[in-house]
Formats: structure tokens, C-alpha cells, sequence
């Protein structure tokens, strides 16, 4: 597919190396030819030099043949006019990135006459993503499939897990649950698992089932968490704000810590339900003081990572049991698995995974819908579900005589509101909504699955 991204930034960068994976055709407007030659010292693409609100450039770009065109700039007002500007030319889709609430909360009811096909906030989706964790703190990472009735988490095998020095096969022997481990991330390496894989401590594991079986899995092996009823915020930012947006309704007590008085006043103006303090995040004796040693939560969203990161390994020596970093540059990320930190979030990873759910979805072919897609164990792993169509091929075909391609499983079939964990004698039907974990980044359609 022919895209043209607009902003070669921190999001802009992270979709055009994941689209260019993909072997898309990506071409990029950026103004600052510093950003240019960064993406063209790894990357081989056509980058075009100038302000994507000027006419000449878009055309240059390609703009009115490209299938989708994606504004990713640091403004909210260039993305959107470049969008309108871009469909005006003829490009088949536009997504606009708005990160200001004010726009945000109001392009419902102007995104059509923009010519916009979506429109995504980082900071809001980074938000939702903490929410779920929240929600749910047993978990390293959520994401949720069908609708909310499957949650794919993440867990890490503690020293003194009862799953430790277990089969795979034991595993739904003897706990008789519905859940799935799709996924196994051991140091570097990644394993698909089939059931003689034996769990080893430190093991990360993606596990598939509907909220209660995880909560009963979790609570048969002693790994559950109890709920979160406290957290303090260091950051007021967007992400802070639309995360207390989100835990409004669930009685949990916040407290914000913001260093710059503007933004405390502010976010204390909109958010009056919250206990908002004006000072140092880094100051250990104001967070002893606003009392760390006594919340169920910590979690990181100022913008500097490396204050993220220390304040992060700060709290887990205060054994807080929830603790969540917020990261932006792929180079800490790369770090963070060795500083043994709890969850980190990156908006700029989660963004690329939604844009590229949307141009996978363009491709899907034969009747097949993707409805989500989810990058998961450092990009190495990608999870889709499809609601199958009538004429795919493994429509009516008993699992076991399905020949898939290796380092793939099918891991949950949702029928009309039923979660199935299939076996091998069971059958995939017409409008069923599968979901696939597998190593295979080229997978757009249902078909794809087989060899």
C-alpha cells in the first residue's frame, strides 16, 4: 500500500518503521532536515523536505495516489489541515493525530466534513492502556479482543511460582481452567509454546482467557493482585488527565504531583475530584510526605524518561505493588527489561500498533474483517482478530487437520458471545471471531494462517 506520513517525530518514526516492515510504500513529509537524515541513516524511503500544509509538497509527495496519508506532526492544527488538504487531493483514507482535549472531545462531529477516516490521541490511548492495567494489577500489560469478552495479559513467573518446573499439557489438567498461554518470552528468545514447554521462573507469559478465568487462574497460582484502591500520579499532564478521566467511576483515590504551577492549576480546575500537589516529583522527602509508603499504585508520566525510570525503581523498593513507567525513546525502552521495572507504557509504540491494525485492515481480503491487532513482547509478537468470512478456506475444517504455518496458534474462538480455548476437533465457523498469536508479521487476512 502507498502511504505518505506527515511528521517524522518520536510517533511519526515508530509508524514509518513498523509500516516499512510491513513493505508498504512510505514516503514522509518532514520540515527539519536534521529528522530526515536520522530516518534516512536506517531506513531506505523517500522523504520530501518541506510544510505538509503547502500544496507543491503534498503533490511531490504523491499525496493524491497514496491509500492512506497520516498526520503525525507535533501540531494538532497542521495535522488536521494537512488530513483535509490530502483528501481534497484524492487520498483514499487520512488519520489525523489531536492530542489537545479541547479538539479531541469535539472532532465527532466535524471528523467527516475533515475527510478524516480516524483520528487518534496518544496520550489518550496511553491512558485507556493504564486504566486496564490498573484494573487489572496482576498483569504486566492488558489488551482486550471481542468486544471486551477476551483479555490477552501479560504475567512474569515468580522464584516461587507454583508454575515453575511445569508442563505446558499439566497446566489445564490441573487447574481446569478456560485459559490459553499463548506466549512465552524467555530472556530474548520468544517460543510459541506446544504443551512440553516447561515454565522456568522469570518466564513472561501472554495468556488468553475472559476476565474471570484470568482473575480464577490468577488466584489458583497466588498471583493475584488485590485491587487497586490508591495512586499517585507524578505528571500532570494529558496522559494524567485523561487516565483520571477514566478511573473516575471506580472510587479509587488520586493524587497528582506536578512541579510546574500552570499545569497544577489547571489540571486542579478540571479535574476537582483530585488531590493535585504542586512540587517535585523527584523530592524524596515531599513523596514520603504525600505518603508513597502507604498507595497501592505509583505511576510515572513526566516527560523526561529518565526520571520515569529512577522514580520507577525508587518505588519498587518501596515495594508498592503496581507500578507503571511511562517511556518515549526506543533506546530506554530497550533498557527497561534490565532494570527489572514493573510495566512500561511507550504512546508512541501503542499509536503504531492502532495505525497499523487500520492499514492491515485495508488489506484484509475474502470476506475477513480485522477488528484488532496488538504488537506485543518488544514487536516480536503480533495478536489479530478476524471475524471470518463465508468463503474462507478454514471455514467447516476441524483444527487438527488445518495445516498452520509453525510458530502460530489459534488461540480463542469467540461464537455469539462464547468464549471457546479450542482443541483440536473443534471447527471454525462463518462469522465466528478467531484470534491468532504468532511470530508472522505478514498475516492480513484469515487465510493467511495456513501454510
Amino acid at each position: 500500500m502507498r502511504v505518505v506520513v506527515i511528521g517524522g517525530g518520536k510517533v511519526g518514526n515508530k509508524i514509518i518503521e513498523q509500516l516499512s516492515k510491513e513493505s508498504h510504500d512510505v514516503t514522509v513529509i518532514e520540515k527539519n532536515p536534521e529528522v530526515i537524515q536520522k530516518i534516512n541513516n536506517y531506513l531506505d524511503i523517500a522523504c520530501i523536505n518541506g510544510n505538509a500544509i503547502n500544496y507543491d509538497i503534498q503533490k511531490e509527495a504523491g499525496v493524491d495516489a497514496a491509500d492512506i496519508v497520516i498526520g503525525c506532526t507535533s501540531s494538532d492544527e497542521i495535522n488536521m489541515f494537512s488530513c483535509l488538504l490530502a483528501k481534497k487531493l484524492g487520498a483514499k483514507h487520512t488519520i489525523a493525530r489531536v492530542r489537545n482535549p479541547e479538539y479531541y472531545n469535539q472532532l465527532n462531529y466535524i471528523k467527516d466534513d475533515l475527510g478524516l477516516s480516524m483520528v487518534i490521541n496518544p496520550e489518550y490511548v496511553a491512558a485507556n492502556e493504564i486504566s486496564r492495567i490498573l484494573r487489572f494489577p496482576s498483569a504486566l500489560k492488558v489488551e482486550t479482543f471481542a468486544k471486551g469478552k477476551v483479555e490477552l495479559l501479560e504475567f512474569k513467573v515468580g522464584v516461587d511460582s507454583v508454575l515453575v518446573g511445569m508442563k505446558m499439557k499439566e497446566i489445564s489438567h490441573k487447574f481446569n481452567l478456560k485459559v490459553l498461554i499463548c506466549a512465552v518470552q524467555r530472556a530474548n528468545d520468544v517460543i510459541i509454546p506446544n504443551g512440553d514447554l516447561v515454565l522456568e521462573a522469570g518466564d513472561k507469559l501472554s495468556i488468553a482467557a475472559s476476565h474471570l478465568e484470568l482473575e480464577n487462574f490468577l488466584g489458583r497460582i497466588g498471583g493475584l493482585k488485590r485491587k487497586v484502591k490508591t495512586v499517585m500520579l507524578i505528571g500532570g499532564g494529558k496522559i494524567a488527565y485523561y487516565l483520571c478521566e477514566s478511573l473516575k467511576k471506580l472510587n479509587i483515590k488520586i493524587k497528582i504531583i506536578e512541579r510546574d504551577i500552570k499545569a497544577c492549576n489547571n489540571i486542579a480546575d478540571l479535574l476537582p475530584y483530585v488531590d493535585v500537589i504542586h512540587g517535585d516529583g523527584t523530592d524524596q522527602q515531599l513523596l514520603e510526605e504525600e505518603g508513597i509508603d502507604d498507595v497501592d499504585a505509583f505511576v510515572c508520566l513526566t516527560g523526561i524518561d529518565e526520571e520515569n525510570i529512577i522514580l520507577s525503581m525508587y518505588a519498587n523498593s518501596k515495594n508498592i505493588r503496581k507500578v507503571i513507567t511511562k517511556v518515549g525513546h526506543s533506546t530506554f525502552l530497550n533498557m527497561t527489561e534490565t532494570l527489572n521495572l514493573d510495566t512500561v507504557i511507550s504512546p508512541k509504540d501503542i499509536t503504531g500498533s492502532i495505525i497499523l491494525r487500520y492499514v492491515k485492515a485495508m488489506e484484509a481480503s475474502y470476506g475477513s474483517k480485522l477488528n484488532s491487532f496488538y504488537r506485543m513482547v518488544d514487536g516480536k509478537v503480533d495478536v489479530l482478530e478476524f471475524s471470518v468470512g463465508e468463503t474462507s478456506k478454514i471455514v467447516g475444517e476441524r483444527l487438527a487437520d488445518l495445516k498452520l504455518r509453525k510458530h502460530l496458534l489459534l488461540a480463542c474462538i469467540v461464537r455469539e458471545g462464547s468464549i471457546i480455548i479450542p482443541s483440536g476437533n473443534d471447527i471454525v465457523n462463518a462469522k465466528d471471531n478467531i484470534i491468532i498469536v504468532t511470530k508472522h508479521q505478514d498475516i492480513s487476512d484469515v487465510d493467511d494462517i495456513v501454510e
